[in-house]
């Protein structure tokens, strides 16, 4: 939740959903409410040994970054927080 304060305040996000399925949990971040999530975390405990069993994945349905720690995975929204200032 930290983090999505963080982008909130940043004006990159303003809505999240969270499905709980039986093989998976997913957080999904939204630009606006109606449209297709920006990016989902998914917690899959069967990817433990293998894996990883955290995943970030874009719009298009591409893995980011997948692991075993999730402040590691979540690391790929780093560098969304810098902006050049003009």
């Amino acid at each position: 939740m930290g983090l999505y304060g963080r982008m909130v305040a940043a004006g990159e996000w303003r809505d999240y959903g969270m499905s709980f399925l039986k093989e998976v949990a997913v957080f999904a971040v939204f630009r606006r409410t109606a449209e297709h999530p920006l990016y989902r975390i998914e917690k899959r405990p069967k990817l433990r040994g293998k894996q990883g069993m955290y995943a970030v994945i874009g719009m298009d349905g591409q893995i980011l970054k997948r692991g075993a720690d999730l402040r590691t995975v979540l690391r790929v929204f780093d560098r969304k927080l810098i902006r050049a200032v003009e």
